[in-house]
């Protein structure tokens, strides 16, 4: 599937946005991929899912992982593509963790995936985790990839796009400069 073909089902979803955007790593951006409004449904869900697993289709994962909110869909979904297991780390007290019953032992070969990643703080913390019992990681996956350099350390990724748009740091921002709004996503929005 090309960046075009991927690019027109995030527009056709309105999962492309343009504004003024506060990431969760903190910087701003005019650019926001919300992933979610293009996995809500099952057949984009599953045709990116699909093009995804090419990637790690003789790489004998035995369980797929991503950190909540925005990983848990394309890895369950991944999961489903791969035959294996599809489970999820969430914050709790402040660090990723682990939880509901899920685990993981040093036989699995472990997929890390997520919706999107830009700085990859979400998807390494569950990579330190996993790592940290000694149990081994294929690699990370993802959707867009719209990271500016190696912020992955050692693992190799696999993604569907790759597009960077422009990211601020907010005391840099020229959107904040000149007063646009600015939207959080996934929550109400910010006014400055």
């Amino acid at each position: 599937m090309t960046n075009e073909k991927m690019i027109e089902i995030f527009k056709r979803t309105n999962a492309l946005l343009n504004g003024h955007f506060e990431l969760s790593s903190g910087k701003h951006s005019d650019t926001y991929f919300q992933c979610s409004l293009v996995l809500q449904y099952p057949e984009h869900a599953e045709t990116l899912a699909r093009e995804l697993a090419k990637h790690y289709a003789n790489k004998k994962i035995t369980c797929v992982i991503g950190p909540a909110l925005g990983g848990v869909t394309i890895a369950y979904e991944l999961a489903r593509q791969l035959k294996c297991r599809g489970i999820f780390a969430e914050r709790k007290e402040g660090r990723m963790q682990i939880r509901r019953g899920f685990s993981l032992s040093r036989e699995d070969r472990v997929l890390l995936v997520e919706d999107v990643i830009t700085t990859g703080g979400s998807v390494l913390e569950v990579a330190r985790l996993v790592a940290g019992e000694n149990i081994p990681i294929a690699g990370i996956g993802c959707i867009v990839n719209r990271s500016t350099g190696d912020v992955l350390e050692s693992y190799p990724l696999a993604s569907l796009m790759r597009l960077i748009p422009q990211l601020y740091e907010p005391t840099e921002c020229p959107l904040c400069k000149t007063g646009v709004p600015i939207t959080k996503p996934g929550s109400k929005s910010l006014k400055k």
